[in-house]
C-alpha cells in the first residue's frame, strides 16, 4: 500500500519546494505541479518525494488524524 502524506510548504525555490509535516521537513519536487499556483503555507500531498495534489488545510489535518489513528491501532 502506498501513501501519500500531506505537507505544508515551508519555501520555494523553482521546482523544489522545502516541506514540513508533523516536525518532519523534506525537499520536495513540484515538477508534475508546476501548473497549479502554489505558495508559501499552502498544503500538497507528497508521493515518493514528489508534490501530487494540492489540498486545503482541513484535508491535511484529517488525513493526518487517520494516519495517527492507524499508528495508535499497531500493536
Amino acid at each position: 500500500m502506498c501513501l501519500g502524506i500531506p505537507m505544508k510548504i515551508k519555501s520555494i525555490h523553482g521546482f523544489t519546494a522545502h516541506c514540513e509535516a508533523k516536525g518532519v521537513e523534506r525537499d520536495v519536487n513540484l515538477f508534475m505541479m508546476q501548473d497549479v499556483d502554489l505558495k508559501v503555507n499552502d498544503y500538497v500531498v507528497v508521493h515518493v518525494g514528489y508534490a501530487i495534489q494540492k489540498i486545503a488545510h482541513q484535508e491535511a489535518q484529517t488525513a493526518w488524524q487517520l494516519y495517527d489513528q492507524m499508528l495508535a491501532a499497531e500493536p
